[in-house]
């Protein structure tokens, strides 16, 4: 098995990162016409600057309101408006499934793809796949793509304005990639992009990790009160660069499919991707039998920034024996990356994993007394 590495061909970071956008664009050479799909948010905060700073730089733009879900409905949609547009490049500015639809519109077109999240919610922005959901809301597939995005953009002042929610559910998401990692490394499996992953990989995870519990309440605090500093750019860095890399060419595992498998229950629809990973990690470390020190150390820095650890924090107050083994089962299926720990994984083992996580978390809640966001 060889051993792949990828990346986004380009990464900019920085305060006010969007009044460079058209130059960098103008760096890779390109021009012409431009399709931005753009969240809600993003429009209220850069859609002045779009339409001052592209066309200064010889862009002309066209902007596309997104409806909200990363549908296969809503990837044809925005398609069939590129070509009707004549789209030489398209943008996604926004959330994570704002950027995972951007990637497959421009990838159905084989167009290039600009990313310019405006949270660090998810490393979805620097990765080259895209997940998928029905309309509804449940998860129905991912897509990979022959490549990375061609230029993430990341304006560290929009996300300094950003929801503290949206910081925090990043950080779950970032949580889990040394684990899942590790995990993949140990069992010789393969990371996402179909190959071994190299030290470098392993090493990028693994400071991810680190920068989260470095800071992670820092970060948090500066969101809180708008401003952009020091710790928060490192912080936005691990949620996007390097849990994005470390996911890729590192590899996932059970806590990725646990949060597939509880998007089959409809009350978990309004809590974010990274909050159900977050408590799809601690189901895999359960599931992996680590040491309460690994667990209590997760368990801490999980509570300290507000990320769920239990059931009831991502909606689910029913969690009878039958409705749980839906999601047991849901998180196992095959194909799943539930599948790349180095033993066999059935629903009975991910079910008794998924009762007795919610179990050690409820009673680290109450032990600890924390108040969550």
């Amino acid at each position: 098995m060889l051993s792949v590495f990828c990346s986004p061909a380009r990464y900019v970071q920085g305060r006010n990162a969007t009044d460079w956008l058209g130059e960098e664009m103008s760096r890779l050479g390109w021009a012409g016409n431009v399709l931005i799909i753009a969240g809600g948010s993003a429009l209220k905060l850069l859609k002045e600057t779009w339409q001052t700073k592209l066309p200064a730089a010889g862009f002309s733009v066209v902007i596309e309101k997104f409806s909200g879900e990363c549908s296969k409905v809503e990837i044809d949609r925005i398609a069939r408006l590129a070509e009707m547009q004549k789209a030489s490049v398209i943008i996604g500015a926004g959330g994570g499934k704002v950027l995972d639809t951007s990637r497959a519109v421009a990838a159905k077109l084989n167009l290039p793809v600009v990313n310019c999240p405006t949270v660090a919610s998810s490393d979805a922005s620097c990765s080259a796949l895209s997940v998928v959901y029905t309309p509804d809301g449940e998860f129905a597939e991912y897509i990979f793509y022959k490549k990375n995005p061609d230029l993430v953009l990341v304006d560290t002042v929009v996300i300094a304005h950003a929801p503290p929610r949206l910081l925090v559910a990043g950080m779950g998401d970032a949580l889990a990639t040394w684990f899942e990692a590790d995990t993949v490394i140990t069992a010789r499996k393969r990371n996402q992009v179909g190959g071994g992953t190299t030290i470098s990989a392993r090493a990028l995870a693994r400071l991810c990790y680190e920068t989260l519990l470095n800071d992670g309440e820092m970060a948090l605090k500066s969101v809180r009160k708008n401003v952009v500093t020091p710790a928060l750019e490192r912080l936005i860095e691990a949620n996007t660069l390097l849990s994005g890399l470390g996911f890729e060419s590192g590899g996932l595992a059970v806590a990725h499919s646990i949060h597939n498998g509880l998007t089959t229950l409809p009350e978990t629809h309004h809590y974010l991707h990274g909050e159900k990973v977050a408590f799809g990690l601690l189901v895999q470390l359960v599931c992996e039998g680590k040491p309460s020190s690994v667990i209590d150390e997760v368990l801490r820095f999980a509570t300290s920034v507000g990320l769920p650890v239990s059931l009831e924090q991502v909606g689910v107050t029913d969690s009878a024996r039958a409705r749980l083994q839906v999601v047991a089962e849901r998180s196992c299926a095959p194909g799943e990356t539930a599948h790349n720990e180095p033993f066999d994984v059935d629903a009975d083992l991910l079910l008794d994993a998924i009762i007795a996580a919610d179990a050690i978390g409820s009673e680290y809640l109450r032990r600890s007394a924390v108040v969550h966001l």
